[in-house]
């Protein structure tokens, strides 16, 4: 059986050996290295990527622009991060923010935690890996950014709804910047068209951003039919009749051949999706898809434990033991 497949998905599925490997008959020559990686699972490649998507921020330039400051670029660090957060702080009103608190966010955290050469907070093989004085920092850098306003007070904060329209707090106005992905752009840009652009995520001393497959195409160990599932898989990544029709409503496409020829007629959000994922491809860490049985301690309990950080429950050093003791939950 062939069947798509969530990225966070392939470390459960391949672990219990019911994916089939797809190492050959299928052509992957054009597609990014760091991306056809993603779909490994202890060197053998269980997921075909169907879509190319990347870490990065989105902004609203239109209000970056009208508050007179330098407007953030490629390549930027992490101390110009949170400088821009202050500089833009400054001239907002008092209800406004410029930055979101990534206490709670694991997804940001461990881009930063990345970015310090400390690796992932969990590795692959399901090994807890925070390291004490990356998040105790992290933590206490966003602190001084609540006590300043640059990111909303907490129970503003925990209100957000990624790409809502009226509960996301860049769409309704209440901070300037976000985290994102390349592929959730278009729906911002539907909501107010023209007003936001992306940026890549800050560096450390290493690079802070990955490629990320918007979705995979992986094919049951059992099938009787796992030949002729690679030749559709090969077909919907490789030819262009399908990029015709799903231009990038499964993600950008991955063979680079097809995105050639696509690119010219897509939209211009389309393009700057397009341009994120080319910025971040050529120093792109390794993704990590997610160890076996980890997925409620990166969703929920860093989360949980973060936000009780942000309303003042715990210090950023007793938030650090509370992590180290939920993960013998899972190890």
């Amino acid at each position: 059986m062939l069947f798509r497949s969530n990225p966070a998905w392939l470390s459960e599925y391949s672990g219990r050996n019911q994916l089939a490997d797809l190492s050959q008959g299928i052509n992957t020559a054009d597609i990014d290295k760091s991306l056809v990686d993603s779909g490994k699972y202890k060197d053998k490649l269980y997921a075909i990527p169907l879509g190319n998507n990347a870490t990065g921020m989105v902004f609203n330039k239109n209000a970056v622009d009208k508050l007179g400051i330098t407007p953030p670029a490629n390549g930027w660090t992490w101390s110009q991060y949170f400088q821009f957060g202050r500089d833009a702080k400054a001239k907002l009103e008092k209800d406004k923010y410029a930055l979101m608190d990534a206490t709670n966010d694991y997804t940001v955290y461990s881009s930063y935690q990345i970015s310090q050469g400390k690796g992932y907070p969990v590795t692959e093989d399901g090994k807890f890996n925070i390291d004490k004085a990356t998040y105790v920092a992290f933590a206490n850098k966003y602190a001084d950014l609540r006590k300043e306003g640059v990111v909303p007070p907490p129970d503003i904060a925990t209100t957000d709804k990624e790409s809502d329209a009226k509960m996301d707090l860049m769409n309704n106005d209440t901070v300037l910047m976000k985290r994102s992905f390349a592929a959730l752009f278009p729906g911002y840009d539907g909501v107010k068209p023209g007003a936001y652009t992306l940026v890549t995520q800050p560096k450390g001393v290493q690079s802070s951003g990955f490629l990320k497959p918007s979705m995979f195409w992986s094919v049951s160990a059992d099938s009787k039919n796992i030949e002729a599932s690679k030749q559709f898989i090969d077909w919907f990544i490789n030819d262009t009749e399908a990029a015709d029709i799903l231009t990038t409503t499964r993600g950008v496409p991955v063979s680079k051949k097809v995105l050639d020829y696509l690119t010219p007629k897509l939209t211009a959000a389309d393009k700057l999706q397009i341009e994120l994922i080319k910025n971040v491809a050529p120093d792109a860490q390794p993704f990590n898809p997610g160890a076996k049985g980890w997925s409620n301690y990166t969703s929920k309990d860093f989360k949980d434990i973060g936000e009780k950080i942000m309303f003042g429950k715990l210090t950023p050093e007793a938030a650090y033991d509370e992590l180290v003791k939920k993960a013998k939950d899972y190890q």
